[in-house]
């Protein structure tokens, strides 16, 4: 009588064998065509009746969810995204993947995650969920001793990259919304847009921002640490100068705001002037794209936008054809 069972069968346009025995955890793995497969399955069928498979899985890690817990408790807070990526976590242990053993969970498991989410959020945000999932995972199973052979969510087919937004400000909309932002209770939408206007800055970067790191000019701002991880220096034009003397200096912060609640400000703000399609993040955009019009070089703009590859620069890039034309003509 064997005790050990192999299966397998096709997913997709892969090859998953998978084997399992009583006492020790399940194994599987995926190959382009069955014969690969099957190799690999009777190669591993012996290697258990040798005794060479390790044992049953960590008792502490029965489920998914104990695999997410863990990661958020031991390896989320050590990340700037914390935060963000608390969010993210806490939402998937609502879903029934975290629910799945940790001794059947499959690649068909993760993607079916994949599909149930893409259903619901946009593909670049479910690429950010299987990447904390597959990190997961892999931490498990080389550190914390959860007895998974392979990575499941290691295989599976990642949503596609969103295309490049493009989107401008119409002639109407800058006045629109200072206008706006003027009318709001909150004081400081008004200056978080001009400064985002002017210097390209990104939303942490700007509620981060602290008083202690303006030059007694006030003409660099230092940025401690920015997105790719590095200080940088923003050099300022006399607009973003005019706006930062307008603000009081009563805390350490510029803008004594979180990122909530000028999310919850920029919508209203939105809704009020009936403007759709604008994110805090295209003011990014359209920050570059000016700098580059009032003529620029792009390692010019580089130190202002902190961007170590033209390539990605050039994305957040959207030149006017129209304005090129009349520098053509001149």
């Amino acid at each position: 009588m064997r005790c050990v069972l192999a299966t397998i069968r096709k997913r997709g346009r892969r090859w998953e064998a998978q084997i399992r025995k009583a006492g020790v955890t399940s194994v599987s793995k995926s190959f382009l065509n069955k014969a690969d497969a099957d190799r690999w399955a009777r190669q591993t069928e012996a290697a258990i009746e040798r005794g060479e498979t390790a044992p049953s899985h960590n008792a502490a890690f029965k489920h998914v969810s104990c695999i997410l817990h863990q990661y958020l408790d031991s390896v989320t807070p050590l990340k700037r995204g914390a935060q963000e990526e608390g969010y993210r976590i806490r939402a998937m242990l609502k879903d029934t993947i975290a629910c799945v053993s940790i001794d059947r969970l499959t690649s068909q498991h993760i993607a079916d995650y994949r599909d149930r989410r893409l259903l619901k959020v946009a593909p670049p945000s479910v690429r950010r969920e299987i990447v904390i999932i597959r990190h997961a995972i892999e931490i498990a199973r080389l550190e914390w001793g959860c007895g998974l052979q392979n990575n499941p969510a290691a295989v599976i087919r990642m949503p596609s990259h969103a295309r490049p937004r493009e989107r401008r400000l119409s002639e109407e909309e800058p006045e629109k919304l200072m206008q706006g932002a003027a009318d709001m209770r909150c004081w400081w939408m008004k200056p978080i847009i001009e400064l985002a206007l002017e210097t390209g800055m990104r939303r942490g970067e700007l509620l981060n921002a602290r008083w202690e790191d303006l030059c007694p000019d006030k003409t660099i701002l230092t940025i401690p640490m920015s997105k790719n991880g590095e200080a940088r220096r923003i050099p300022l034009s006399a607009k973003a100068r005019e706006v930062l003397e307008t603000i009081k200096h009563d805390n350490l912060n510029v803008f004594p705001v979180s990122a909530n609640a000028l999310r919850l400000a920029w919508e209203r703000l939105k809704r009020a002037k009936g403007i759709v399609d604008l994110r805090f993040h295209d003011l990014r955009h359209e920050a570059i794209s000016r700098l580059f019009e009032r003529g620029l070089s792009l390692p010019e703009v580089a130190l202002i936008s902190g961007h170590k590859d033209p390539r990605m620069l050039l994305r957040y890039t959207h030149l006017k054809a129209e304005d090129v034309v009349l520098k053509l003509d001149q």
